[in-house]
């Protein structure tokens, strides 16, 4: 059986996210690797236990195809990414009172409950919440 081991997300600065990550989303850190030249390798995933082998990459979003990319990603308001959560409306707030900008609160879209908020590193990222 093939299984996720590792997805990334490229970012515009790798320390700023790996702190928004964890300190503010709740991400357990799972690798902090200096690579030298400045890079670092960074992974991060879900606390107590919840997919101990998913990581997820914070990947440096520079150059000529990462950049682009992110940026048209953006701008098209498109989630890099989809996070799923129990409870969205506790997170939702959660989340606004420590700082997070949403571009839209939790709504119905189709069979779940779904909000987009800035991860201030260049990317939009979805919660959802499974209806029902």
């Amino acid at each position: 059986m093939i299984k996720v081991a590792m997805t990334s997300v490229y970012v515009d600065d790798v320390a700023k996210a790996h702190a928004f990550y964890t300190e503010v989303l709740g991400f357990e850190t799972r690798s902090h690797m200096d690579l030298g030249g400045g890079t670092l390798f960074v992974t991060v995933g879900a606390r107590e236990g919840a997919q101990p082998d998913l990581q997820l990459l914070l990947e440096p979003g520079q150059g000529p195809i990462a950049e682009p990319y992110r940026r048209a990603v953006h701008e098209a308001g498109l989630p890099c990414i989809v996070f799923s959560v129990d409870d969205i409306q506790g997170e939702y707030e959660r989340l606004c009172d420590l700082g997070v900008r949403f571009t839209h609160p939790p709504q119905e879209q189709g069979p779940v409950l779904a909000a987009v908020f800035d991860d201030t590193v260049g990317n939009l990222v979805q919660l959802v919440q499974p209806k029902g």
